[in-house]
């Protein structure tokens, strides 16, 4: 039986102190892993519903016209995302960019349950860098492929457009910072984003303006703590697609 609690990382970053947990749910008696930068939560293995349907819904508004799917995650998390995606057999290639290279080494020294699986599938690629800087420059997302476009990017960093982590990615929910973004799509290709804040109006019509189509999922599931269903939400947006598509 494992301990009750246990602090299995912890690191000072120029975000805030990091930190990696396990402890023992008393009611299922399973391991449960958590992420903290500073007093703020930022990952639970006990709620991944919206992290798994962020990569579901993302690539399920893509075609399934036997096109190898090219995909980029935002943010590594305890790495439900990144599973999800490798999961559709239509991935053929997946890189996952996070700015704190702990999160990356804790997924590379298996020190989280999803560790092993990411980093021995070799579609996926593990990259230490800062998501909202490479969006919105012309080298983009994979840094041994400058200029290289995506069938897919999905977004999970900020708690909400409005709730960001640091004052620097409030720019990229802006419509410059969505346009640039698209800039790294294929054409038909798929923007997508997690949110744990309900549907915000303002930011839809920001990506109507930039994308083709752009649709709010509400995506329900059960919390211990609460006696009505939680709810995050993720956005999909798809860039129009070219000529003769």
């Amino acid at each position: 039986m494992s301990l009750r609690f246990e602090e299995i990382d912890w690191r000072p970053t120029p975000m805030g102190d990091i930190s990696l947990r396990r402890r023992r749910d008393p009611v299922t008696g399973e391991d449960v892993y958590e992420v903290k930068l500073g007093d703020e939560f930022l990952m639970s293995s006990l709620f991944t519903a919206g992290e798994t349907e962020l990569a579901r819904l993302g690539l399920a508004a893509l075609p399934d016209d036997g096109t190898g799917l090219d995909v980029a995650v935002g943010g590594l998390g305890l790495g439900y995302t990144a599973r999800a995606a490798l999961e559709d057999a239509r991935v053929r290639s997946l890189i996952v960019v996070d700015a704190l290279p702990d999160v990356i080494r804790w997924h590379e020294e298996k020190r989280v349950p999803l560790g092993a699986r990411l980093v021995s599938d070799r579609r996926c690629r593990l990259v230490h860098g800062d998501f909202f800087a490479m969006a919105g420059g012309a080298g983009g997302l994979d840094p041994g492929r400058p200029g290289r476009r995506f069938h897919a990017v999905l977004l999970d960093v900020d708690h909400s457009p409005r709730h960001v982590l640091h004052p620097s990615h409030a720019p990229f929910y802006e419509e410059a910072g969505m346009r640039s973004l698209a800039e790294h799509l294929h054409p038909g290709g798929v923007f997508a984003l997690w949110s744990d804040d309900p549907p915000d109006e303002p930011f839809t019509a920001v990506l109507t303006e930039v994308f083709a189509t752009a649709e709010a999922h509400v995506v329900g599931f059960d919390s211990p703590f609460r006696r009505e269903a939680a709810t995050n939400t993720v956005y999909v947006a798809r860039k129009a697609p070219g000529p003769g598509a």
